[in-house]
């Protein structure tokens, strides 16, 4: 190996030591997250709901959807979930109903207030999605979606590893 090749391998491997924390991947998601929730949490109080609140919204089907489906799909603890449920119950967004044909499971039904909501929800999504299509190429959005496809992909993995669902 010649001396050149040697430290081309040195300093790519000291790169990756000496990383500092706000150039790791992690970094720019969470403040790109915090950020985001921020944002979201602003819009959603001016309705009377929070971030989390609006997610659900998002997420309920018109056929109605089990409380568990949605604590997978927002990564949430079903303790902590249940006390947003019944914030939203309380507040007539909501109804839950246990399941005619699994007693087990509790489905989670939009009311007209929670429908109303969501519709609110939802275009204050897409809007901002539109800002970002419009101030981002088309090209990097997709490779943006692949790494984070990839991330999510190692992550389980680790998890699987970790025997963590």
């Amino acid at each position: 190996m010649h001396a050149y090749q040697f430290y081309a391998i040195f300093v790519r491997m000291q790169t990756k030591i000496d990383m500092k924390l706000n150039q790791t991947i992690e970094f720019h998601i969470r403040t790109t997250s915090l950020a985001l929730s921020r944002m979201y949490n602003a819009i959603a109080e001016d309705y009377g709901i929070t971030q989390t609140i609006g997610y659900i919204l998002t997420y309920v089907d018109k056929e109605g959807t089990p409380s568990t489906k949605i604590a997978t799909q927002l990564g949430m603890k079903k303790s902590s979930l249940t006390r947003v449920l019944k914030k939203m119950e309380e507040d007539g967004c909501i109804i839950r109903e246990i399941d005619k044909v699994d007693k087990r499971v509790v489905k989670i039904f939009l009311t007209e207030k929670g429908i109303e909501r969501r519709k609110i929800a939802k275009k204050t999504v897409i809007d901002f999605n539109n800002r970002l299509n419009d101030m981002v190429e088309k090209g990097d959005l997709e490779r943006f979606s692949k790494v984070s496809e990839i991330i999510k992909q190692l992550v389980n993995e680790e998890l699987e590893r970790r025997h963590i669902k």
